[in-house]
């Protein structure tokens, strides 16, 4: 009996204009660097000759933006899709680590009562339940071809999460799930049987990271 093989691509966006390094999460207007531009355009032809066939994206600009090349490499339309936005937060806009004014101030303690829900934001399972249905459909668009989903870290994250029985709950710091890279499911017959990632844009990422250094030096 034959089997039917689907590969649905998970591809974070690239690297964001956020010279004043807020938590961008869901606000609009934040687009992608002239590096994160040359991330989007290294992934598209990386799979230039993948046998895609359907495109699904974040209605995020960054994520846009992220998918445009491959629009025009593939020559396919895309569907926006709000399931696969970015997970909302309560502390967007704000500059989030352990030494900024976000977790010294009172007003946003509520926020941290809770990490492995997480309190600070959508829950977890919520996350799990609209990329799932996201996935789903992209597969069924795609049924024995390949498909492919601008979206971003954390619903990336909890998507693989979800199909390695990984607990949901984890350290932010540990996600394999860097700009620009390809979580890719493999499914037979409707079912994930295999995950894996790639890095397309590394050297492009390495860029990114010593000009920042540089612009914080």
């Amino acid at each position: 009996m034959s089997q039917t093989r689907t590969i649905v691509h998970l591809l974070r966006h690239g690297e964001v204009d956020n010279p004043t390094g807020v938590l961008y999460g869901r606000l609009p207007d934040f687009h992608l660097s002239e590096v994160g531009q040359a991330m989007a355009r290294r992934v598209a032809d990386h799979l230039k000759d993948a046998d895609l066939v359907h495109l699904r994206c974040s209605p995020l600009e960054r994520a846009q933006e992220t998918m445009a090349p491959h629009a025009e490499i593939q020559g396919l339309p895309v569907t926006t899709d709000p399931r696969v936005i970015e997970a909302a937060n309560y502390l967007q806009g704000q500059v989030v680590s352990m030494s900024t004014a976000a977790f010294r101030n009172p007003a946003n303690w509520k926020y941290f009562s809770n990490p492995a829900r997480p309190s600070w934001g959508e829950p977890y399972r919520e996350v799990v339940a609209r990329m799932r249905l996201a996935i789903r459909d992209a597969a069924a668009a795609a049924e024995g071809h390949e498909a492919l989903i601008v979206s971003h870290q954390l619903p990336i994250w909890m998507a693989r999460s979800d199909v390695e029985g990984r607990r949901l709950a984890h350290d932010p710091r540990r996600r394999q799930c860097t700009l620009a890279s390809l979580t890719s499911l493999t499914l037979i017959d409707g079912r994930v049987t295999s995950v894996s990632y790639s890095e397309p844009a590394r050297d492009l990422l390495r860029v990114a990271v010593r000009q920042k250094r540089a612009a914080g030096a």
